[in-house]
């Protein structure tokens, strides 16, 4: 079977499409805004964050949302990949990193913490390190976004540090370095809400917390625009909070709350 190219002119047209339905949305709201009905919050949220964080923390969060709001829907798209809110029509994300400087809105919600896990049979077999340096005796399970360039970057004294650690088994997917660690194969490094069911189930420990390099912050952001809309600033108002939470719960969890060292 034949399969001609996309035509650049379809994108194109797409792209206007959603365009023109967003212009229509705003178009709504400041009706609503005349009328005197701009605190009902209604229609349909785009909203987007990275798999395993939507799986295990915003999915339990927008169902509540849902439940409070009856007037809104919620299309929740879940991508390992930085998506263009305003390019492809998103009202909201969950962004984990650094923002960069940018038109963009923004509200910080909490951190998560890179951990070294282990399986408690693997460390029982292999030793506790005690020290960064006794990694280079283990078996390391290695991520390269997580560990990139085989480096483990964490916290001396209050510093930043960064050890080459040569890894026994490199996995391009965190849950499968993951599955790795809790069969005992070797100690891998995860972020703090990927593995907190492991870690409250005794499946996996922590290793070497206090020197957990700095956390990587949480955050909601939206394009500037989209907060007077109702139904946008109605999830930021619901959700924040139990994110803020959340994260918490999850960093005092691991030992790694955010004034540890």
């Amino acid at each position: 079977m034949k399969f001609s190219p996309v035509n650049p002119h379809h994108r194109t047209g797409i792209r206007f499409l959603e365009n023109a339905r967003r212009i229509l949305a705003d178009l709504d709201a400041a009706e609503l805004d005349v009328t005197g009905q701009a605190k009902i919050a209604t229609g349909t949220l785009t909203l987007t964050a990275s798999l395993t964080f939507g799986r295990a923390v915003l999915r339990p969060i927008v169902s509540d949302f849902l439940e409070a709001n009856p007037r809104v829907n919620v299309s929740l798209l879940l991508f390992d990949r930085v998506v263009d809110l305003v390019e492809e029509g998103f009202d909201l994300a969950v962004r984990i990193s650094h923002l960069p400087d940018s038109i963009m809105m923004s509200r910080h919600v909490g951190e998560v913490r890179r951990l070294l896990v282990a399986a408690p049979d693997y460390l029982a077999r292999r030793g506790i390190p005690q020290h960064p340096d006794d990694l280079r005796l283990h078996s390391i399970i290695s991520q390269s976004v997580l560990m990139p360039n085989g480096e483990w970057r964490y916290r001396r004294n209050g510093k930043p540090a960064r050890i080459a650690l040569p890894a026994r088994l490199e996995i391009n997917d965190t849950h499968a370095c993951i599955a790795a660690a809790e069969e005992g194969k070797g100690i891998t490094i995860a972020l703090s809400y990927m593995v907190d069911g492991a870690l409250r189930e005794g499946k996996l420990v922590p290793v070497l917390a206090s020197f957990t390099p700095p956390p990587i912050p949480v955050s909601l952001v939206w394009p500037q625009r989209r907060m007077t809309v109702p139904k946008v600033r109605a999830f930021i108002e619901h959700a924040t909070p139990k994110l803020r939470n959340r994260l918490l719960d999850l960093q005092h969890f691991s030992g790694t709350a955010p004034d540890g060292t």
